[in-house]
């Protein structure tokens, strides 16, 4: 399945029309086992990319994942800017030759690794990332997919990250940076149907 620069365009607005909304359900779940403020911060990046994107319209995909990037690298704190920064970097240089959805998403998932020191079972958001690109590349990615993968965070004992300090206390409790990254799938889904 490929990515064209409309379906991209929709895919980035309706996350961060999904980050503006679920401001508060962000921060609550970070409450429980981080700093509190995952929501506040995504809120920060969902409104830079779109005074980016108003500012200047990307001539491709590649331009919007980069213009993405930057606008979550300077304006989101905590570990989340860096991590959904990086994606977006390493997707934006990709897209320049790459189109496969699936491929680019890997390249993304491969950034977060990188960048986060961290793999799948940390309880981070890589547990919603890989299998949703692999699930991509299998053809059947679907939205109550995306809602397993993330509630699969929920019994896992945090190793990386702020919640990581709780040890066995983080279980029992969503990892947020998933949900963020379930809004983001769920948003993908969507622009991708229309």
């Amino acid at each position: 399945m490929t990515i064209n620069l409309e379906q991209a365009t929709k895919w980035i607005d309706l996350f961060v029309d999904k980050l503006e909304e679920n401001r508060s359900t962000l921060n609550e779940l970070d409450t429980a086992i981080g700093d509190g403020d995952h929501g506040t911060n995504m809120d920060r990046g969902a409104k830079a990319i779109k005074e980016a994107l108003a500012k200047k319209a990307p001539a491709d995909v590649s331009e919007l994942f980069k213009t993405v990037a930057f606008a979550i690298i300077q304006k989101v704190g905590g570990a989340s800017g860096p991590l959904y920064g990086t994606a977006f970097l390493d997707m934006s240089k990709a897209a320049k030759e790459e189109t496969d959805l699936a491929k680019l998403i890997s390249i993304g998932n491969d950034g977060i690794k990188r960048r986060g020191q961290s793999d799948v079972n940390m309880k981070t958001m890589i547990d919603v990332w890989q299998p949703a690109s692999e699930a991509l590349a299998s053809g059947d990615l679907t939205a109550e997919k995306v809602t397993e993968f993330l509630n699969n965070t929920k019994d896992m004992v945090a190793t990386k990250g702020r919640a990581s300090y709780l040890e066995e206390k983080s279980k029992g409790h969503l990892d947020p940076g998933s949900q963020s990254s379930a809004y983001l799938f769920e948003s993908l889904l969507t622009a991708m149907e229309g």
